[in-house]
């Protein structure tokens, strides 16, 4: 099993994210750390900017460096899969760069659920959503399920739309699912995943995974074991990281 981290320096919200310090250390040292207490066999960080390359390998770190064209994170953990040789049926996990709040026995649980769902490329997490506000956020992604267990569709709109009950001002008895932004993949997919054009769906949401959907192919989701502490996307959020981390 290896996790692979993208971080990139570059921000809308927060420049320079990856590097921000955060309580002493830098964001994406967490981050490594986090992904070094799961069962990874390798923990590898990707980039393209030689200032979180100098960073990472200060606290010791293995970095890949990659092309500054990759959209995604996934098109870029495409050219680390390239670069290190590894083999189509190595479990990879996608560790986004600004999680430091990640638990380790999530990494494990997305990579144990692939490796038993062996007709599906890739795998996910969510978990019951428990607000309304989140549930009409359009900054929570929400996922639907088939019986299996697969996912059906990530959107960032309001689904399932409980008809009855919203039509008629009331709560849904059970908003929906949230997803978290955590996948595992096999090695192989990833590069076919890394030559298809953007779908129209992955456009209009601005969602990678859709990009799996579109094709055809299935993605097993499990419900986390245990949720993750916030991201950070913002200032704010770093302040509340700090505080939380702070208090631990």
């Amino acid at each position: 099993m290896y996790v692979v981290i993208p971080a990139r320096y570059a921000s809308t919200r927060l420049p320079g994210k990856a590097l921000a310090d955060l309580c002493g250390k830098p964001l994406l040292q967490w981050v490594y750390e986090r992904a070094c207490e799961s069962r990874a066999d390798h923990v590898v960080v990707a980039t393209d900017d030689e200032r979180i390359r100098t960073a990472a390998e200060a606290f010791g770190a293995q970095v890949c460096m990659t092309s500054p064209e990759h959209q995604s994170g996934t098109d870029r953990i495409a050219e680390v899969i390239e670069t290190l040789g590894l083999a189509d049926d190595e479990i990879v996990v996608n560790l986004q760069g600004d999680e430091p709040l990640m638990p380790p026995a999530l990494l494990n649980q997305v990579a144990d659920t692939l490796a038993t769902h062996v007709d599906a490329v890739m795998a996910t997490v969510g978990h019951v959503i428990t607000n309304e506000r989140d549930y009409h956020d359009p900054h929570v992604v929400k996922l639907v399920t088939d019986a299996a267990g697969y996912a059906l569709y990530f959107s960032r709109a309001s689904i399932p739309w409980h008809r009855d009950a919203l039509s008629g001002g009331k709560t849904p008895p059970a908003p929906g699912h949230r997803h978290i932004g955590l996948y595992a993949y096999r090695a192989g997919f990833v590069k076919d995943y890394a030559r298809w054009p953007q779908s129209p769906l992955e456009q209009a949401e601005s969602l990678e995974q859709l990009r799996v959907l579109w094709h055809g192919k299935r993605i097993a989701v499990c419900e986390a074991e245990e949720l993750p502490g916030p991201g950070v996307d913002t200032p704010e959020d770093l302040e509340r990281v700090q505080k939380i981390l702070a208090a631990g």
